[in-house]
């Protein structure tokens, strides 16, 4: 056959898109459709922005009628008085309180939720891990208040021998010594506030460790590596950011818990060294055993409180997201 005849027959080349174009429809959409969708995403972006700023200003005007007023250090007084004359209140043991408890929570909770997401994605029968999964699906739908009643009549009564055990072994060190009074304190909130967040940072870390690609693995495996190799080498550097993403949502969940925390714990404005002995507070807790109750004055009060926590939330979550950024190009997510 003539070459050349080949080489006529040939279809003609592609037309090469002109980049001027490509880079013209990347920045806006050109289609009814797409303008559409790109207005309501972007005014869902702006909308929600809008109301973080309308929120962080109503907190911010009625705590500053609050603190105006308030003839006590609102950051290191121990007390909450805001209906004597002068009203003197402080956020110290509130402050102190969450962030334990939370911490405490974390620290709980995290290992055992990443070990049971592992477990579901890697280990388990399919058989076997199907109704776990779906069981720890519920566990994140039960109400609040649930787990506070069951952590009131079982959590705490059930609390004493575990600590008389660290009195025990531990009460040496000051924070793990005890009175022999009720169970009521940050360490029983913190353990009851684990179970309440370790569905929600299981599901999340378990969907993370499925989309791992099948090729990291396999490779993995084809280089001998045994079944932990597989997941510490390819699989949690993958969902590294994943399980921290998750991690933060149990811990906005543990810093604003309410009725659970008011159920279970004895609160007081003391700092006490020992984390077994009844007492302490947090600022949900607060905020919801006094709103009820209190003044125009006092609740404005209660809201200079909510405006610590908002912040506390967003330092949090945005020192949460400086942490993904930092690690995304180590997670194996752009491989």
């Amino acid at each position: 056959m003539d070459t050349s005849t080949q080489i006529t027959d040939a279809p003609p080349p592609a037309p090469q898109p002109n980049p001027a174009e490509l880079k013209r429809n990347a920045r806006g959409a050109t289609r009814p459709g797409d303008r559409i969708f790109l207005g309501l995403s972007r005014g869902s972006g702006i909308f929600l922005l809008v109301i973080m700023a309308a929120i962080a200003v109503f907190l911010t005007y009625r705590a500053s009628l609050a603190l105006s007023k308030n003839h006590g250090n609102f950051l290191t007084t121990f007390e909450w008085n805001t209906n004597v004359t002068p009203p003197s209140f402080g956020i110290a043991v509130l402050a102190f309180g969450t962030v334990v408890s939370s911490i405490i929570a974390m620290v709980l909770a995290v290992p055992v939720a990443v070990a049971i997401a592992l477990f579901l994605t890697h280990y388990a029968p399919r058989r076997l891990a199907g109704p776990i999964a779906y069981v720890v699906d519920l566990l994140a739908a039960v109400p609040s208040i649930v787990y506070g009643l069951w952590g009131a009549l079982i959590l705490v009564p059930h609390m004493t021998g575990l600590f008389g055990w660290l009195n025990d072994f531990f009460g040496w060190t000051g924070i793990f010594s005890w009175d022999q009074g009720a169970p009521r304190s940050l360490l029983t909130v913190g353990i009851l506030l684990a179970i309440m967040i370790l569905p929600i940072i299981t599901n999340v870390s378990r969907e993370v460790f499925r989309q791992v690609p099948q090729m990291h693995e396999e490779a993995a495996l084809a280089l001998g590596a045994t079944r932990w190799e597989v997941i510490r080498m390819s699989v949690l550097p993958f969902g590294r950011s994943g399980v921290i993403s998750a991690s933060m949502l149990g811990l906005g969940r543990a810093l604003g818990e309410t009725m659970a925390v008011a159920t279970v714990l004895s609160p007081d404005f003391l700092i006490h060294g020992s984390l077994l002995n009844p007492g302490g507070g947090t600022f949900a807790q607060n905020i919801a055993s006094k709103f009820s109750e209190a003044t125009e004055f006092g609740r404005d009060a209660l809201i200079a409180s909510g405006l610590v926590l908002f912040v506390i939330t967003l330092v949090v979550n945005g020192a949460a997201r400086m942490i993904i950024a930092r690690r995304k190009e180590y997670s194996g997510a752009n491989a």
